[in-house]
């Protein structure tokens, strides 16, 4: 199903209307074809939208390749390497612009399983976001060394504690939100990047009030190719949850004293109207 193709609002997978899922890429020319043709084959009536960064791999002329063939895969060419939020922002501004009503996320490696994305898809009939989560009763994960496992788990807690939200895999990057969930939750006002945000997202989800569940997914660590995750770019992954995470829970506390402020102001009016009413 092309993006030009009109669909009804009851229309789509499960009723949802027209699903598009983004995949980022940079440097995923051993991937990219074989996920594409594992999601098509497994979701038909979703469409693809690659976002590449200038992969000097070749990734984006793949890319091209497989949307000349097939109408339902459009591609997205960025100049340069911005960062994981900096395309996925670029995607969904994209997605909303054609009218999508349902705005996936999805790793190029393969790591998130195209065969599972049926798992989210049923979840978001109940939901305005839906998470393909690792970390929650019946998840898992294939071929990770014992410390990226430990690394992930302390980090979903910590993010858990900082910021209070009930979420246990705040981190993963296999998604579906509602196009009104991304169109409440003030994308132009986000500036996190990497890992973070995903937690952004997330987090002002919850914070909106709006229904977020997790559903169980096997993570695969990608066969070929490198992964982008490193020591140092999880270290410096916590750190920016850090200053960001502390950064929401002052601006949380700043709410609640101006609120209790507000109520304590109202409640002196209220007794003072009695005492008036005698004089």
């Amino acid at each position: 199903m092309s993006p030009a193709d009109p669909l009804g609002p009851h229309d789509g997978p499960h009723g949802l209307g027209r699903v598009v899922v983004v995949v980022p890429t940079y440097n995923e020319a051993l991937n990219l074809a074989p996920l594409l043709g594992r999601l098509r084959a497994a979701q038909p009536g979703v469409d693809v939208l690659v976002v590449d960064d200038g992969s000097p791999d070749g990734t984006g002329g793949i890319a091209d390749d497989v949307a000349a063939v097939d109408p339902a895969v459009t591609v997205l060419h960025r100049t340069r390497k911005e960062g994981l939020g900096a395309a996925y922002l670029h995607g969904f501004r994209v997605a909303l612009e054609r009218g999508y009503d349902v705005v996936g996320e999805m790793d190029a490696d393969g790591s998130h399983q195209p065969e599972q994305l049926e798992r989210l898809l049923a979840a978001l009939v109940d939901a305005d976001l839906v998470i393909g989560s690792r970390w929650v009763p019946g998840g898992s994960i294939v071929n990770w060394p014992k410390h990226r496992e430990l690394l992930s788990r302390g980090g979903n807690l910590y993010t858990r504690l900082l910021l209070g939200m009930p979420v246990r895999d705040a981190t993963a990057g296999y998604r579906l939100f509602r196009r009104a969930t991304l169109e409440r939750i003030h994308l132009e006002e986000i500036a996190s990047l990497g890992y973070v945000f995903q937690a952004d997202l997330a987090f002002r989800t919850v914070r909106a009030g709006l229904r977020v569940r997790e559903v169980p997914i096997e993570f695969v660590e990608r066969e070929r190719g490198e992964s982008k995750m490193s020591g140092a770019v999880a270290t410096e992954s916590l750190r920016r949850i850090t200053r960001w995470g502390l950064g929401e829970r002052s601006r949380q506390l700043r709410a609640a004293v101006r609120r209790r402020r507000a109520n304590a102001g109202q409640s002196d009016r209220v007794a003072e109207q009695p005492r008036r009413a005698a004089r």
